[in-house]
Formats: C-alpha cells, sequence, structure tokens
C-alpha cells in the first residue's frame, strides 16, 4: 500500500474527490469496482464517473469525521456543506481487493440548512 494504510488511503480519495483528481481515483479503482448508495444499485466504473463524480462541484466542504479500518474494509462518517447552504452527513463502506479500492456502499444521514432539518421525499 506504498506505506499508507487503507484509512489513509481513503481520506486520500476523499481529497481526490474535492479536488476532482479523477486521474488518482481511476488509478484506485478496481477494474469490476462498483458504488451503490439508496440512488445507485451497485453501479459499474464508467457510470460512477459518470454520475456521481460531477457532485464534487457541488459541495463548499467535505470533512472526514470517524474513520475505522476492519480487514480490507474502511468505515467512514463524513460531514458535508453544498455550495447553497445545506449541511449533512453519510457513512460509506470502502471495501478493497489488495491496494485497490473494490467497492464503495453510501449509507445517507439527515440534511439541514441553517440548522433546520430538511425532510427528503419517501418513495413508496
Amino acid at each position: 500500500m506504498h506505506g499508507k494504510n487503507r484509512a489513509d488511503l481513503v481520506r486520500g480519495y476523499f481529497a481526490a474527490f474535492q479536488a476532482g483528481d479523477r486521474p488518482l481515483m481511476e488509478a484506485a479503482l478496481t477494474d469490476d469496482f462498483t458504488f451503490t448508495s439508496p440512488y445507485d444499485d451497485a453501479i459499474d466504473r464508467a457510470a460512477y464517473f459518470e454520475r456521481c463524480w460531477p457532485n464534487s462541484k457541488l459541495l463548499r466542504s467535505m470533512t472526514v469525521e470517524k474513520i475505522g479500518e476492519d480487514g480490507n474494509d474502511v468505515f467512514v462518517r463524513y460531514s458535508c456543506e453544498t455550495l447553497d447552504g445545506k449541511t449533512f452527513r453519510n457513512t460509506e463502506l470502502h471495501a478493497f481487493r489488495g491496494n485497490r479500492l473494490r467497492s464503495v456502499e453510501v449509507y445517507f444521514g439527515a440534511s439541514y440548512r441553517d440548522g433546520v432539518f430538511i425532510p427528503q421525499n419517501q418513495s413508496s
């Protein structure tokens, strides 16, 4: 892992996302990488870069709050502020194969604007 533990690698991936450093992320992902969230069901690399990567431009800040390793997995909780002042926290599970990122699963938290809870649309 080039002298870095997996938690440090995940911190670097968050920094790359914020900076728009796509070449770093492309090199970090396995060929069969998948991304899952409440909006995405195990989408592949190409779909991740098409659908998710552009969202970094909507963020003012992204801060890792808690991070922990468990074998090949890294759990991370982070907070974000969007350019329009919305804040939210998410948790992600990053699974590694060797030194490369095999999958990411995102679990969404609540959203706020000016300290006021923003209800999310519920689908039935």
